[in-house]
């Protein structure tokens, strides 16, 4: 008996190595820029194509998709932003994209926490059109980033496979915007 128990040892001691020598196929990655010590900050899932269409494919168009893998995305900014015509208030977020063949969309989604496959649209804080491109060559791991503009604007980027897209941001001025209403 005590052969026994230790040969199951030994072989759950050997699969619990060549368990842990695994490649993490969806890397948890992140992106952060500062903005006067304010600092905005996204956490994501970034698979990789691995030879399969992105896009249209393993990514159906017109339907949401987490913008990454795994556990949802999240958003945090310690600012209020305006991204387009909107403000999204400083706080933490996830975010969701919504890709068709001709534009994409981002979601800005009050609800924080859960799993990329949970997704409540009536949480949506905004959304938002994004501008698109094609990309001359394909980005094989899913790339988001936060880039500087100036002191106070930055854009954000998503690339993956041949497709990138993007918003423009920037701080909202509370001192302006406060003396306005005087």
């Amino acid at each position: 008996m005590k052969s026994l128990s230790k040969a199951i040892l030994a072989v759950t001691l050997f699969l619990q190595g060549v368990i842990a020598q695994q490649p993490i196929l969806s890397p948890r990655d992140s992106t952060e820029v500062r903005f006067n010590g304010k600092r905005i900050f996204i956490d994501y899932g970034s698979p990789s194509m691995r030879g399969r269409k992105i896009f249209g494919g393993l990514r159906p168009f017109n339907v949401w998709w987490r913008t990454g893998a795994n556990e949802a995305t999240s958003f945090v900014t310690d600012a209020d932003l305006i991204m387009g015509d909107s403000v999204v208030p400083k706080g933490e977020y996830t975010l969701y994209t919504m890709p068709t063949e001709t534009k994409w969309t981002l979601m800005i989604n009050k609800e924080t926490g859960q799993w990329g496959t949970v997704y409540h649209p009536e949480y949506d804080l905004f959304r938002l059109p994004l501008k698109k491109r094609t990309l001359k060559e394909p980005v094989e791991k899913l790339k988001i980033t936060l880039e500087k503009i100036d002191s106070i604007s930055g854009v954000l980027k998503i690339s993956w496979e041949t497709t990138e897209v993007w918003i423009n941001f920037k701080m909202k001025n509370n001192k302006k915007n406060s003396q306005k209403g005087r």
